[in-house]
């Protein structure tokens, strides 16, 4: 049994997971505040004693775990191990030694990666990707990451950047994104921007259940609570997805001139909305995109959820691994 660990890094907890490669599955997962308030020591050190109580909680000991591979929202630099800019922690981690501070106290081979990019291994090597050799992955939430699969392997570019679909632009007029861009298609249709078409046809006082569902409460106001509305066929909650389908589609339209994969992967919270987001964005692709074939490209949802990055992050600690210490692979 090829045992890994896959841990992500995000602003309200920390979720680590022990994984069997060859069986593709979560053996035990557990979860803890990130208290992002901390200094990255601190923070790093609770990852660190989540990562110890998987393996004793388990029963195994640290001889028996291969590598570590850790996940992180914003930009890191794959080649030193150090984060370059996470926005949601306190202090932004400027230049942290995150691989290295883990390897020193876990004595353990310990990899770093983008979130997405992990979203994006987990979903090809054991969900909705499976069986493709070029991908894209579309992680919905907050922001709008991704991820690319191209020729079977995960595409990393500079620093293991390559695959930000979220910034593609879809407007150049458009909003202000957190990038710094105009016009980012995370700037249209991230959760946040989501959830403010439900809450301005609310102020606005529109005819719509959202209000109803919300208790006129607008903090309550969240894509979930859209989705819902329209699967009650209320026009205007309709309407909200139809138009973000749309600004999502013409972001995968964009994508597939680009270089064809023949599969787009939607995941993250926002695509839970399934079919209410799914349709619209593959009715985009139809009227944008005429120079590929579009029978051979599917839109689909992504189908690990929560386990995507554990899981693509064990992946990659492995292929990280293997390429660190081929002697002791096989």
């Amino acid at each position: 049994m090829s045992l890994f660990i896959g841990c992500d890094l995000g602003g309200t907890n920390i979720k680590a997971g022990l994984v069997d490669l060859q069986a593709g599955n979560v053996i035990l997962a557990k979860s803890s505040p990130t208290h992002g308030q901390n200094s990255p020591e601190d923070v790093m050190r609770r990852m660190a004693d989540l990562i110890n109580e998987i393996i004793l909680t388990g029963g195994y000991t640290n001889n028996e775990i291969m590598a570590v591979g850790v996940s992180a929202p914003g930009l890191l630099d794959l080649d030193t191990g150090h984060t370059l800019f996470i926005t949601n922690l306190a202090g932004h981690w400027i230049n942290v030694p995150l691989e290295k501070t883990l390897r020193d106290i876990l004595h353990l081979p310990v990899f770093i990666l983008n979130d997405v990019r992990a979203i994006t291994l987990g979903e090809h090597t054991f969900g909705a990707g499976r069986g493709t050799t070029n991908m894209a992955c579309l992680a919905i939430g907050t922001g709008i990451g991704g991820g690319i699969i191209v020729n079977g392997q995960l595409e990393l570019g500079i620093q293991g950047q390559a695959g930000e679909l979220g910034h593609i632009t879809i407007d150049i007029n458009g909003p202000r994104c957190a990038c710094g861009n105009n016009g980012c298609v995370e700037a249209f249709a991230a959760a946040p921007a989501i959830a403010n078409y439900g809450v301005k046809a609310v102020q606005q006082g529109q005819v719509t259940l959202i209000g109803d569902l919300a208790d006129y409460d607008l903090n309550k106001i969240t894509p979930k609570l859209i989705a819902e509305a329209a699967q009650h066929e209320d026009e205007i909650a309709s309407q909200i997805w139809e138009d973000v389908g749309h600004y999502i589609g013409t972001a995968v339209a964009n994508t597939i001139v680009t270089f064809n994969p023949t599969r787009i992967v939607i995941s993250g919270g926002v695509a839970s909305a399934g079919e209410l987001l799914l349709k619209p964005i593959r009715e985009t692709i139809k009227k944008r995109v005429f120079l590929v074939p579009l029978d051979e490209i599917e839109v689909i949802q992504g189908e690990l959820g929560n386990e995507a990055g554990i899981l693509g992050m064990a992946k990659w600690a492995s292929l990280r691994y293997e390429a660190e210490f081929p002697s002791q692979s096989h």
